[in-house]
């Protein structure tokens, strides 16, 4: 599905991101690439795989359903892969990241959890390594913007078992 500043791109160029986020080192600041597809900061990493058309000009059901189901054959692909590679993931839900439930009025949960929290439900979790995991989510910031496939990295000690 064409979009702006992002190809869609082929379930091999998304493993091949994951892959490379069960690797690359954490930045020691956060660093966001203005317009970039790849963003992270101490202990973690964040990456768009696959983003729909926006919808500020058609909402329509079928509109929305129709990218809805491309964006979730996706998370479905890769997720087969990875758990013939890992296992089976955890599903984690972001909500307790959200720190609406929290009795601490200063609450922020830790990066990528927080952004995460912030467009997405949930999210399957695996742990490749003692040291660190990767999330698949589908997230959307707001009903006219495009809907996202979004991969996440995170040091263990940000996402305990």
């Amino acid at each position: 599905m064409p979009h702006d500043g992002h190809p869609a791109r082929t379930v091999d160029d998304q493993l091949a991101v994951i892959d490379g986020l069960c690797v690359l080192p954490f930045p020691a600041q956060e660093v966001r690439p203005e317009g970039g597809d790849r963003w992270g900061g101490p202990g973690y990493h964040l990456a768009l795989l696959r983003e729909s058309r926006d919808f500020w000009e058609d909402r329509g059901e079928d509109v929305v359903e129709a990218a809805e189901r491309e964006i979730e054959a996706d998370l479905d692909t890769l997720s087969a892969v990875l758990t013939d590679r890992w296992g089976e993931p955890e599903a984690v839900d972001l909500w307790p990241f959200l720190g609406l439930d929290s009795p601490d009025p200063g609450f922020s949960a830790p990066e990528p959890l927080a952004y995460l929290a912030g467009v997405a439900g949930s999210m399957r979790v695996w742990r490749p390594t003692a040291v660190r995991w990767i999330a698949l989510a589908i997230g959307q910031t707001d009903p006219e913007w495009p809907i996202q496939l979004l991969a996440a990295s995170g040091g263990a000690s940000l996402l305990p078992r």
